[in-house]
């Protein structure tokens, strides 16, 4: 058994077409395809329940000045 891996771009049409100097014609595969999804958080059940009375500009001043 050999392992080979490619990464790929699923076309419009919902095809992945994979091309490697390996693979010999009508040869038998297993594929097996790893989709990362993207995660992206929805902050609109924190809108307008956050409160800070600080002042950002100097509370990042601070922080910056820890380092030196």
């Amino acid at each position: 058994m050999t392992v080979v891996t490619i990464k790929g771009k699923i076309n419009e049409k919902g095809e992945l077409n994979l091309k490697h100097p390996s693979f010999s014609p009508e040869e038998e595969v297993e594929v097996t395809v790893v989709m990362t999804e993207k995660h992206s958080y929805d902050f609109s059940d924190l809108a307008g329940k956050l409160s800070w009375k600080g002042d950002g500009l100097l509370e990042q001043k601070k922080l910056r000045n820890e380092w030196e």
